[in-house]
């Protein structure tokens, strides 16, 4: 086999090569995108995919901080920002990652407890981008977002949530109606001072009572005598 024969190889725009000549890593960095030429037995190289690639962090049983386990799971979006890092300081860089992601999500929800967890979830998500990110930084890596997918809880503790809170919606309806009740009481009381210092204001609630007895179009309406012609009785 002639070694003075090239082999021509392409590159796609969102790729890199980096190649390897007689073990040693070629001057000039990664090659492309493009064309570029290898000598066979001599050079080696290796494609490396620059775009954004995410996967799913498998649900992780979490022990909280107030002792509750969880199974919360993930998504992660990361993309090769260093070619020549993530070929020559780490074996296999997404396998890696995943491995250091599932890790960092249970680390980070240890430290949280469940109210928080559930609350929580896009400061959550911060921390975790933040530590995967320095972490995978020597293998050339740039972990760009991650997000929380599901927290799931145990059926006990769902159905005492759920108890706990239409305990605290009734409370608060007993409360309001408490409320509504009393403002209710102030303005009737309000309401007899002013027509007990008013006889006009007592004539006039007469008159709208009238005006809405005659709304209902009764058969048979019965009109009371006004109360300053029975006064005179009385005296």
């Amino acid at each position: 086999m002639d070694t003075t024969s090239k082999l021509t190889v392409v590159v796609q725009e969102y790729e890199r090569a980096v190649i390897f000549r007689l073990g040693r890593l070629l001057k000039g960095g990664a090659r492309g995108p493009g064309i570029f030429f290898i000598v066979p037995c001599i050079d080696s190289y290796r494609k490396v995919d620059l775009r954004t690639v995410s996967f799913d962090v498998p649900p992780q049983e979490v022990l909280s901080r107030d002792s509750v386990t969880v199974s919360v799971d993930a998504v992660v979006y990361f993309r090769i920002k260093n070619p020549i890092m993530a070929t020559n300081n780490v074996e296999d860089y997404s396998h890696s990652t995943r491995l250091l992601a599932a890790t960092t999500l249970r680390n980070v929800l240890g430290t949280k407890n469940l109210a928080e967890i559930l609350s929580e979830r896009e400061t959550i998500s911060h921390v975790m981008q933040s530590t995967l990110d320095e972490a995978t930084d020597p293998w050339g890596v740039k972990v760009e977002r991650v997000e929380i997918k599901d927290v799931r809880l145990p059926v006990q503790l769902q159905r005492a949530m759920a108890a706990e809170a239409e305990a605290a919606r009734e409370a608060r309806a007993k409360v309001i109606a408490a409320e509504g009740e009393q403002k209710a009481s102030r303005a009737l009381k309000e309401a007899a001072e002013v027509i007990a210092e008013s006889p006009a204001a007592l004539q006039l609630r007469y008159l709208q009572t009238l005006n809405a007895i005659s709304a209902e179009k009764n058969s048979t309406i019965i009109f009371p005598l006004p109360i300053d012609l029975i006064r005179h009785f009385f005296k």
